[in-house]
């Protein structure tokens, strides 16, 4: 009686014993972001700048061309950049002939009282309806790199491959800290009410 209970435990333990089809083990092997390891990367980074750190939690690069999205990337990069730096140099006290006195949290209500943002509006529609047909030509195959307009590249004139990329790559991290930067400069300047160091 006790042999059979053993045969009859035994055969049934070894439901649970995992069957040998041949596979010894299977591994995933698909490449992790380096910014977020735990997410897979973003293949569509792959030929830009920056792309070692694999940072796209959302995909976005899956559903535009990356072309417009490094477009728009550079373009507010370089906006932030220039930002920041009018931002606090106002508050350390630069200032125009006509707008003396008014500090970078009051620029944009002086501006639209007195009618000067009118004239910086069109200015800055001019330069976007010039800038889109660059885009466009870029994003049919021009062979155009994006955020390329043909000026300010005399600075990487003679410099190797990978300088050129260092330089890029220190432009792009840069213009990322200048959006974090010009965003958190404006929130404080209007919640404490306190120009440059905005504490």
């Amino acid at each position: 009686m006790k042999l059979v209970l053993l045969v009859a435990l035994t055969a049934s333990a070894s439901a649970f014993v995992p069957a040998s089809n041949g596979v010894k083990s299977i591994a995933l092997s698909a490449e992790k972001s380096g910014a977020l390891p735990f997410l897979p990367y973003p293949e569509n980074l792959k030929g830009y700048v920056g792309e070692e750190t694999g940072f796209d939690p959302l995909r976005i690069s899956d559903y535009f061309p990356m072309d417009y999205l490094r477009e728009a990337e550079l373009k507010h990069a370089r906006i932030a950049m220039l930002a920041i730096t009018g931002f606090v140099a106002v508050d350390l006290g630069f200032t125009l002939p006509f707008a003396e006195g008014v500090s970078s949290a009051d620029a944009h209500n002086v501006g639209v009282e007195n009618g000067s943002f009118g004239v910086v509006g069109l200015a800055v529609g001019a330069f976007e309806m010039v800038s889109w047909i660059a885009v466009q030509e870029m994003l049919q195959g021009s062979g155009r790199e994006p955020g390329d307009f043909g000026f300010g590249t005399k600075y990487l004139d003679g410099k190797s491959a990978e300088d050129v990329k260092r330089m890029k790559l220190r432009e792009l991290k840069n213009g990322r800290l200048a959006m974090f930067a010009f965003g958190g400069a404006c929130t404080q300047s209007i919640l404490t009410g306190h120009g440059f160091p905005y504490v």
